[in-house]
């Protein structure tokens, strides 16, 4: 049995960083086309290492099968407002984890995306947590918040992305829809723009539940 569940934030005019226009129509061109101005990291999307200048690495840099593979859903909803997740939140996992691996942190926190707790009050992880993350060589880390650490604390937010990015660890922050989520372990994929040099790119980010998780390597 497969099941696919689609774990992105639908992109629309006037999100956060999002302008639709129209381009052309039926009626002056035979055919609809519209403009689209996106913040590189708008709704659901992943960061490139040149983000914070870890390396000049822009998001068309980063091999295709680093944006996918076999991930674990953690369950930290019982996680409160700009609460810091921590190692003890993943030692259930300690001897499951694989290196290669996936991390997808389910907080609940997109229940919030239209209003200002979204972004004022998101949770985020430890430096302890990535630290972990790096020796148990993690390849993708992904959550259900705008970003992995609070957006209002710009030495910590920082600081953690630092770790990740010079660690390899893709970074897919604005998930949603875990909830759908029947597995505990999923191959997971989030699949860039090819955008030359960018420091981030929307993705469309998706679950494959299988009786059996395959891996690339």
């Amino acid at each position: 049995m497969k099941r696919i569940v689609d774990l992105s934030l639908t992109l629309h005019h006037g999100m956060r960083g999002v302008e639709f226009a129209p381009k052309y129509t039926v009626d002056d061109k035979g055919w609809n086309a519209t403009t689209l101005s996106l913040y590189s990291h708008s709704g659901t999307h992943m960061d490139a290492p040149v983000h914070y200048n870890v390396s000049r690495e822009g998001i068309d840099s980063i091999p295709l099968e680093h944006c996918m593979g076999p991930a674990h859903i953690v369950d930290v909803t019982v996680i409160n407002p700009k609460g810091l997740l921590t190692p003890a939140h993943v030692q259930h996992l300690q001897t499951k984890i694989k290196k290669g691996d996936g991390l997808i942190f389910k907080t609940g926190w997109s229940a919030f995306i239209d209003t200002p707790q979204y972004r004022e009050q998101a949770p985020g992880l430890s430096p302890e947590l990535v630290e972990w993350c790096v020796l148990k060589g993690i390849r993708l880390l992904g959550i259900d918040t705008p970003s992995v650490s609070d957006v209002n604390n710009i030495p910590l937010l920082t600081r953690i992305h630092k770790i990740l990015l010079a660690a390899g660890i893709i970074i897919v922050e604005g998930l949603a829809n875990l909830d759908a989520l029947e597995k505990e372990y999923v191959f997971f994929m989030a699949i860039p723009l090819k955008l030359k040099a960018m420091d981030g790119s929307p993705v469309r980010a998706f679950a494959i539940e299988n009786d059996a998780v395959w891996r690339l390597v």
